[in-house]
C-alpha cells in the first residue's frame, strides 16, 4: 500500500480540515492499495484563496520564466516516469506495457507538444498599425480530470494554464489519484512558485462542485462524462465563468469496400485499447455490406485472441475495468446486448482463469442497427458494435445519428471520398486509414461530446482572455 498524501496547497503538503477517509482500490486484485483524504468546503476554499493570492505575481512573470519552469518539468517528469508508469498502473489497471509507453507517454508527449507551441506563441498581436490584441490569463482555474488516461488529462490541463499566466486547483478522480498527488510532486520538484498549483482530492459531487460553482474560481476545464458536463456547466451558470468540456463519444468507423484489407483487425484492436476505457475509441464498427461478413468474423477472432489479466503482467494485453461499478454497468449493457444483436464473441461474466478482479471478455456485437441499446450508450469498456452499411450516404447518416461528437474513423483508398466524408461528418476530429493526430492537433468534440479544445495552441489559447486596446502606438 502506498504512503498516505494529503493536499498540495499553497507549495506544501497539509493536512484536511477534516478526516473522510477513501480507500483506493487496484483494480486487478479488488484490494485496497491506498488511501486518501476526499477534501470538504474548507479545503476548496483554502486552495482557491492560495491560487488567488499567487495569481497576480504569477500572471505578470515573463514567458522565458514560465518556459523555463515547464522544461524543468518535464525533466522531472522523465526522470521519474517508472514510479509514474507503476502508479497508474495500480490504480486504474493498464498493463505495465501500456503504462509505461502509452499512459505515461502522452503526458510527456503533450508536455513536449506545448513546449513547441509555447516558443512561438505571441501575448500582443498587432490588429491594426495603432490597435494591438492582447491575450492575457484568465485566472484561477479548477482542472477536473478523469481516471481513464491519468497524465493525458491531467498535463493537457495543467501545463497550458501554468504556461499562460494562470493559477489552479487540480481535483484529480478519486478513483485514480495516485498519479495526481505524484504529478503534484514534480511540479513542487520543478520549484514552481507556491500557489501556482494546487491539488486537492475529492469527488464530483464534494469538491467538484464546490469549484465549480466558487465564485473565486474563473475557469473550470473539465474531462469526464456527459452527465457530470452537464451539472458542471449548469453550476457554473451562476458566476458566468467559463467552461472547458471534453465529454463522452461513441466514435464510428466507417470501413468502406475498398478499404485495407486488415482495417476491420486494426479497429477491433483500437477498440479494446485500455480495456475500451477511451472516449474516442472506435466503438460502432460501419463495415460496407460487401466486406461485413469478413469483418465480423475478423474483429471476433480479435476478440477471442485478446488476452486478459492482471496489470501487473508484462506483455501485450488488456487489464481491468477500473472498478466494480464500472464493471457492472459494462455487464449490464452487454446482457442487453445480447437481447437485441448477434453475440459473436465475449460476453457476460469474466473471462475462462480470472475469478477476482474487474476483468471483461472482448466483445464483439453482429448485425446491429444504430437504433439499439450497444449502438447509442457509451459502454466504456472492450465492446464493439458492428453495423453493415450500402451507400456512402447511409455510413454518413449512421456514422452523425448520436448525441455525441468527439472521433470518428474512415478507412478507404480513394482520397476524394476520404476528404469528402471528413467533411461531413459531425465530430470535432477525424481520423483516416490509421494515420495519428501530429503533436500539438486539437482534441476535442462537437454535440454532446463537449465544446472545448486541447493540446498545441488551442490548448494554449483556451485559458487565455481577448483584450482590445486602442491608441497603442498613439503618442
Amino acid at each position: 500500500m502506498l504512503e498516505k498524501r494529503e493536499f498540495y496547497i499553497n507549495g506544501q503538503w497539509v493536512a484536511p480540515a477534516k478526516q473522510n477517509d477513501f480507500a483506493v482500490i487496484d483494480p486487478s486484485t479488488e484490494e485496497q492499495c491506498a488511501v486518501i483524504s476526499l477534501g470538504g468546503q474548507s479545503d476548496t476554499d483554502a486552495a482557491v484563496a492560495a491560487a488567488r493570492a499567487a495569481f497576480d505575481g504569477w500572471s505578470q512573470t515573463s514567458k522565458s520564466e514560465r518556459q523555463a519552469l515547464l522544461k524543468r518539468l518535464l525533466e522531472v517528469y522523465n526522470d521519474r516516469a517508472e514510479e509514474m508508469a507503476q502508479a497508474m498502473s495500480m490504480e486504474m489497471g493498464a498493463p505495465m506495457a501500456l503504462s509505461r509507453a502509452q499512459q505515461v507517454g502522452a503526458g510527456s508527449w503533450h508536455l513536449e507538444g506545448f513546449l513547441k507551441a509555447f516558443e512561438n506563441f505571441s501575448f500582443e498581436r498587432d490588429f491594426t498599425s495603432s490597435e494591438k490584441t492582447l491575450l492575457e490569463p484568465i485566472g484561477v482555474c479548477a482542472l477536473i480530470t478523469p481516471w481513464n488516461w491519468p497524465m493525458n488529462q491531467i498535463v493537457l490541463k495543467a501545463v497550458p494554464a501554468m504556461a499562460t499566466g494562470c493559477t489552479m486547483i487540480l481535483k484529480p478522480s478519486e478513483i485514480a489519484p495516485l498519479s495526481g498527488l505524484l504529478f503534484s510532486e514534480f511540479v513542487h520538484e520543478a520549484g514552481f512558485p507556491a500557489g501556482v498549483f494546487n491539488m486537492v482530492n475529492g469527488d464530483g459531487a464534494g469538491v467538484g462542485s464546490q469549484l465549480s460553482a466558487h465564485p473565486e474560481v474563473d475557469m473550470v476545464s473539465f474531462t469526464g462524462s456527459t452527465r457530470a458536463g452537464i451539472a458542471i456547466s449548469k453550476a457554473a451558470a451562476d458566476s458566468l465563468k467559463r467552461v472547458s468540456l471534453e465529454l463522452g463519444g461513441k466514435g464510428a468507423n466507417i470501413i468502406f469496400e475498398d478499404a485495407r484489407p486488415d482495417a476491420a483487425k486494426s479497429g477491433a484492436v483500437r477498440c479494446f485499447r485500455n480495456s475500451g476505457q477511451s472516449c474516442n475509441a472506435p466503438t460502432r464498427m460501419l463495415v460496407h455490406k460487401s466486406r461485413y461478413d469478413e469483418a465480423v468474423e475478423m474483429a471476433a477472432d480479435v476478440a477471442k485472441n485478446t488476452h486478459v489479466g492482471p496489470a501487473s503482467e508484462e506483455g501485450k494485453h488488456i487489464g481491468p475495468v477500473v472498478s466494480e461499478a464500472q464493471f457492472d454497468k459494462i455487464q449490464k449493457l452487454i446482457e442487453l446486448g445480447i437481447g437485441e444483436a448477434r453475440l459473436v464473441a465475449g460476453g457476460l461474466g469474466r473471462p475462462d482463469g480470472l475469478n477476482r478482479g474487474y476483468f471483461v471478455k472482448p466483445t464483439v456485437f453482429a448485425d446491429v442497427t444504430n437504433e439499439m441499446t450497444v449502438a447509442r450508450e457509451e459502454i466504456f469498456g472492450p465492446v464493439l458494435s458492428i453495423i453493415p452499411f450500402e451507400s456512402e450516404e447511409e455510413a454518413i447518416a449512421i456514422a452523425n445519428d448520436t448525441p455525441y461528437g468527439l472521433t470518428n474513423y474512415i478507412q478507404t483508398e480513394d482520397t476524394d471520398k476520404r476528404r469528402r466524408v471528413a467533411r461531413r461528418l459531425r465530430s470535432g476530429m477525424v481520423e483516416t486509414n490509421g494515420q495519428g493526430f501530429a503533436q500539438g492537433s486539437p482534441f476535442g468534440g462537437y454535440k454532446q461530446s463537449g465544446n472545448g479544445r486541447e493540446g498545441g495552441i488551442y490548448g494554449l489559447e483556451e485559458f487565455l482572455e481577448v483584450k482590445a486596446v486602442s491608441g497603442w502606438a498613439a503618442e
